[in-house]
């Protein structure tokens, strides 16, 4: 897989970022520890694709005025309509650099759940983690499918490589396990209708 490219955005240009929308561009700001605040624009195919391979908060590698770099992704903007990337943060880092960032959660099983007519009540999407950037994973997967109503899940049920640091309080809760909102009406109504026909006969 090739590196995205990336090229310098001119903050002497006035309204760059609607110009380069106009142009098929996404544009975007990076910075790092060596850079400040650079301005960017970058393919809006191109990105879309490699956000949707390394996710929201992950880890792209980039090149910039014929050089290699590796970028965290900060902030992704999307159109609300069209959901298209309209700007991008990014963070320089090396692989060997230690940092912060948000995993997405997936919960895995949750059609099983559904089957048996209980439902997963999600408090959380992602995790916060601390590890180098090379070990940053793209998600974490939440086998949730032997769940029963009542169950409660929380950070520290995630599992997690020992390189990884988990930042979100173990103790909260991301999910529990309840039943289906029509099935308790279900249930509610057949009583209704016992109390009835007793009061009838």
């Amino acid at each position: 897989m090739s590196d995205l490219e990336i090229n310098r955005r001119s903050i002497d240009v006035p309204n760059s970022a609607k110009k380069a929308r106009k142009n098929g561009k996404v544009p975007g700001v990076l910075y790092g520890k060596a850079i400040k605040n650079l301005l960017f624009e970058v393919g809006e195919l191109e990105l879309a694709h490699e956000v949707a391979r390394n996710g929201q908060h992950g880890v792209l590698d980039f090149c910039l005025d014929g050089e290699k770099h590796k970028g965290l992704i900060k902030e992704v903007q999307k159109d609300p309509v069209t959901n298209k990337i309209i700007h991008l943060d990014l963070e320089e880092v090396n692989g060997a650099e230690k940092v912060v960032s948000s995993v997405p959660i997936h919960y895995i099983g949750e059609e099983f759940l559904n089957k048996k007519g209980i439902v997963l009540q999600k408090e959380k999407d992602s995790v916060k983690v601390e590890c180098t950037v090379d070990s940053i994973p793209k998600y974490i997967d939440f086998n949730i499918g032997t769940g029963t109503v009542g169950s409660v899940y929380k950070f520290g049920d995630l599992e997690v490589a020992s390189e990884i640091s988990v930042l979100d309080d173990l103790n909260s809760v991301i999910a529990s396990i309840s039943y289906e909102r029509n099935t308790v009406s279900r249930d509610m109504e057949e009583a209704e209708d016992a109390d009835v026909k007793d009061v009838a006969e």
